[in-house]
């Protein structure tokens, strides 16, 4: 059917995440992008993107269509969910706009329609969370009535090289039926490999892996090089006589910041705990990397006292003020 059927595809959230993939399918796809933000959409309609990343000749293809309105998602065999996951102020999951997204598309959700998520998420999240909202909405049975599937997004803003359609994806299944709707749409369009993963909560699981990951890598050399400070040796300098072993990897220290790195950890985190679980590693990387950017700020300040500096003269440049280069200033007024 895929071959013979122009679908149409519906993605619920154009942010960072979802705008990329909506152009991208609209290579093969109709494609209906959908937004609650009525700004976006008027902007996205004169071909403006904030996030520069599409130009305005990028985004005039007659198969991608911008709407504020909820209904037209009723028309589509495909509905994909890029909706962001922050944090609330006590660093826990916040699904409000997850389950907000679910259940305006279980309002509108027709039979034999295949939803799938991209948002980061705990592991367990779509099954328990999402699914029930979707059938409570549409008064339809998941895996019967119509499908889902999960399939964590790996967009990387500003970067040009590592884009939607050339990165491998993972891809996952409430049953066999769904899994194999969701390859369908995904391999007419994506380049790379498509891995299989044997559960949604294994695909939930592995995004969060990939993150927590660098997290703990990053606070590993932030704590390093805290002691060589102490030491008085230089981390740079211990770096790169590390690197000349053949299995030494050369990670660095840095800030933390973003969408990804420094928020989900706490997902993962959250749900330890609630499986009776307190891990202790992932909790003691993020203290390290949260505490990074005070450090710098009283190291600063001791610098100012050591040298009589007044502080009411002092002016201080900041060399990258996004989270990672290639971001538009936009980013941080938003955030």
């Amino acid at each position: 059917m895929i071959r013979t059927k122009k679908f149409k595809i519906g993605v619920v959230g154009l942010g960072y995440v979802g705008l990329p993939i909506a152009r991208t399918l609209a290579e093969k796809y109709d494609v209906i992008g959908f937004d609650i933000n009525e700004g976006k959409i008027k902007e996205l309609r004169r071909g403006y993107d904030q996030t520069g990343q599409f130009s305005k000749k990028a985004l005039s293809l007659d198969t991608l269509h911008f709407f504020t309105d909820e209904t037209k998602l009723s028309a589509c065999d495909y509905l994909i969910v890029t909706v962001p996951t922050p944090l609330t102020k006590a660093n826990e999951p916040n699904l409000s706009f997850l389950k907000d997204a679910t259940s305006t598309i279980g309002k509108n959700l027709s039979r034999k329609t295949t939803v799938i998520f991209e948002s980061t998420v705990y592991p367990g999240t779509t099954e328990e969370i999402c699914i029930p909202i979707l059938e409570t909405e549409s008064q339809l049975v998941a895996g019967k009535d119509f499908y889902v599937g999960y399939s964590p997004e790996r967009i990387n803003p500003g970067d040009e090289e590592h884009v939607f359609k050339n990165t491998p994806k993972i891809v996952a299944g409430q049953n066999k039926e769904a899994l194999q709707k969701v390859v369908s749409l995904y391999q007419k369009v994506i380049e790379a490999n498509l891995h299989e993963a044997p559960s949604i909560k294994v695909a939930e699981a592995a995004k969060i892996l990939e993150n927590t990951q660098r997290d703990v890598n990053i606070a590993l050399m932030n704590e390093f090089s805290l002691i060589c400070h102490k030491l008085n040796i230089n981390t740079l300098d211990v770096i790169a006589a590390a690197k000349t072993k053949w299995n030494f990897t050369p990670f660095t220290p840095g800030l933390v910041g973003g969408h990804c790195i420094s928020i989900d950890p706490y997902y993962l985190i959250y749900k330890a705990k609630r499986a009776g679980y307190h891990p202790q590693l992932l909790s003691s990387a993020r203290q390290i990397n949260d505490s990074i950017s005070s450090y710098i700020v009283s190291s600063l300040l001791a610098l100012v006292v050591s040298h009589k500096l007044d502080v009411k003269q002092l002016k201080v440049a900041l060399l990258g003020v996004t989270f990672k280069e290639n971001i538009p200033i936009q980013e941080i007024q938003r955030h």
